[in-house]
């Protein structure tokens, strides 16, 4: 049996669990990167800040975040489509089920090969990267160190290199520019936007600190790559790309979305399709940054204002994932052990 670990990042499943859903993520070193000694105190004293503002998000969306049951359903879509020689598992950074949970369950199971898949198309350091380490940490824990095997991603996208690992591991870094991927974001536009060619195409992406991005990481260059390539389906349509959610006093990736939407709306455009690039399924972003900040501000100022949903459990874009764990397991299918 093969096993398929989907990483997502979560979210809190309810009022109480913002705090220490917050405390979390602060804590993550690939995300906040302050002196190890002092990361645990200044991750609690900085949740408890957050957690205060973000409360009023939570309770404009429901009191909870829907991404665990927005992962689960695509999880479940893709153990549907691969069929039983495969057990798919949802891996969770921040909160439940958390990699520890979702490994103890993998491992329960007759497993000769696992393939690592994040829900995150393009690759970060502060989302796959931070995923794989916490893969690592806890298959160590949990796992007898045995003989070396590749881990590797598709062929030609990322330089493999070697882990200590009983089981076979192979890791999918990013599918930003994956066929099916593009042409399942491709159809989810044109299916919520049948006019598509009376609008702008604001994208939208999770912003990063400019000093990760100058330390090599390949999120922006990713990013632009997937918004090129979806364009080459809406030939004449305007377009722009922003990006989100900027926390801190850091200089981050811009220009930002909401300052794009405000220019546009000055302008003079009165239709846009604001469409979440770098997110496959709905959390506070989305639904409270986009829907009820950005929208609303568009709408009471006259503008047609469309917020394409993210892909969740679209038939394109759940083939997608299986065809990458397929195509990541037949070019490993020669590697050779080497201990």
């Amino acid at each position: 049996m093969i096993g398929v670990v989907l990483f997502n990042m979560g979210g809190p499943d309810s009022l109480s669990a913002i705090q220490p859903f917050l405390y979390n993520l602060f804590s993550d070193h690939d995300i906040i990167r302050v002196p190890r000694l002092i990361q645990k105190p200044f991750a609690f004293f900085l949740s408890r800040i957050r957690a205060k503002k973000t409360r009023h998000y939570y309770e404009i969306m429901g009191g909870k975040s829907p991404q665990r049951e927005q992962t689960q359903a695509q999880g479940e879509a893709l153990q549907k489509s691969l069929g039983d020689n495969y057990k798919v598992v949802v891996a969770l950074r921040y909160w439940h089920p958390f990699t520890e949970e979702a490994l103890r369950e993998l491992l329960s199971y007759p497993i000769e090969k696992i393939v690592l898949l994040p829900l995150y198309p393009q690759y970060s350091r502060t989302t796959t990267g931070s995923s794989f380490n916490e893969f690592d940490r806890v298959f160590r824990k949990l796992s007898k160190k045995g003989t070396h095997f590749a881990l590797t991603t598709l062929k030609g996208q990322e330089r493999p290199y070697f882990y200590p690992s009983p089981i076979p591991i192979y890791r999918i870094n990013c599918y930003y520019n994956h066929p099916t991927y593009i042409k399942a974001m491709v159809e989810n536009i044109k299916e919520n936007l049948p006019n598509w060619k009376d609008y702008y195409f604001l994208f939208t992406a999770h912003s990063l600190p400019i000093s990760i991005i100058k330390e090599g990481d390949p999120y922006k260059r990713q990013t632009e790559e997937t918004v090129r390539l979806i364009m080459e389906y809406f030939s004449g349509v305007p377009y722009a790309l922003g990006y989100q959610s900027k926390v801190g006093p850091a200089k981050w990736l811009e220009p930002f979305t909401d300052e794009l939407l405000e220019k546009l709306i000055s302008s003079g455009v009165r239709r846009i399709a604001l469409i979440p690039v770098s997110f496959t399924c709905e959390h506070s972003e989305t639904l409270y940054e986009l829907d009820y900040v950005y929208g609303n501000r568009a709408r009471e100022k006259g503008v047609d204002f469309v917020r394409i949903p993210t892909l969740k459990t679209h038939p394109l874009y759940i083939q997608a994932l299986k065809e990458l764990v397929l195509q990541t397991l037949s070019s490993c299918e020669n590697i050779k052990d080497i201990s």
